[in-house]
């Protein structure tokens, strides 16, 4: 079991009483490429859940539509029946189509049905936290998000989610959230070369409601910078491991959902939980977000 230090201490979940530890699981990359189908290898897809289980990790963040069900199926394989302490972050406002493209999926109908599948497919009677995801395939947009977010405001109020979380969304879109629901996480869009949320991060630190990085080393682009490789090379660690210390210290409230198909490379990962950058390595890398 790892300490807290090692996980990047700890967060609780406002007005949950779910406490984790800052460094999670992100279930993406439990599937195929491009988030479809079966991973090359099911056994090694299900040693790593349970390897981030026995590191101390008790934050993973999944949805429905990676495989589609293939991942929360993956996850119950693994881990079921759950700990206590175990929280399962899951989203819902989007779907597949046959040709593996990434559907927007925001009628009502469609929210319950995705909640009904996450729900069987992870073995649950009721959800710990849903993200709504919004906004476009890539880049948020300004569309009222009133209506999709009282649908599971009902599912709320039926039980069948405990906690409602936003994802990809404008600082508009999350105003307009506070008059409808009580909101316990953000996950947009987030590293450190794309700094677009740095007001959010703080304003969401200041209420005590999380913050969660997709795209936390770029994505489909990787960082790429020569103050971050400088930086690295200096302490003789990685540019990936530094990238994801210096998200850890930018705020706390920030958690990180790291994702990887190898038990090798979650090790690796998680030791940036330990990592402390310095004063002057911070300063530094600040620039980076005004540079790339």
């Amino acid at each position: 079991m790892a300490s807290s230090q090692l996980l990047g201490g700890t967060f609780t979940f406002k007005g949950t009483g779910k406490t984790v530890y800052r460094f999670g699981y992100g279930a993406m990359h439990l599937v195929g490429h491009n988030a479809w189908g079966e991973p090359e290898n099911r056994q090694e897809a299900v040693a790593v859940v349970r390897e981030a289980i026995s590191l101390g990790i008790n934050h993973i963040d999944t949805s429905d539509y990676y495989g589609p069900h293939i991942a929360n199926q993956i996850i119950k394989e693994a881990v079921f029946p759950y700990t206590k302490d175990l929280v399962i972050v899951t989203k819902v406002g989007a779907r597949r189509g046959a040709d593996q493209s990434w559907l927007t999926a925001i009628s009502e109908e469609e929210l319950i049905l995705a909640v009904e599948q996450n729900l069987l497919n992870l073995g649950l009677e009721s959800l710990d936290i849903v993200n709504l995801r919004v906004g476009l395939p890539m880049g948020t947009d300004e569309t009222s998000i009133d209506k999709p977010l009282k649908v599971l405001v009902k599912l709320k109020e039926q039980g069948l989610i405990k906690n409602i979380g936003l994802s990809n969304i404008s600082y508009k879109q999350y105003k307009e959230s506070e008059s409808i629901s009580d909101i316990v996480s953000v996950q947009n869009h987030y590293n450190l070369a794309y700094r677009k949320d740095d007001l959010l991060i703080d304003e969401l630190a200041a209420k005590g409601i999380a913050f969660v990085p997709f795209f936390p080393l770029g994505g489909f682009m990787p960082i790429q910078s020569e103050i971050l490789e400088r930086i690295a090379a200096s302490i003789g660690e990685s540019p990936k491991k530094v990238a994801l210390a210096w998200l850890l210290q930018r705020s706390e409230n920030i958690l990180l959902i790291s994702g990887t198909s190898s038990v090798k490379h979650l090790r690796e990962n998680i030791l940036a939980g330990s990592l402390e950058l310095s004063a002057e390595a911070l300063f530094e890398l600040d620039k980076i977000g005004t540079t790339v």
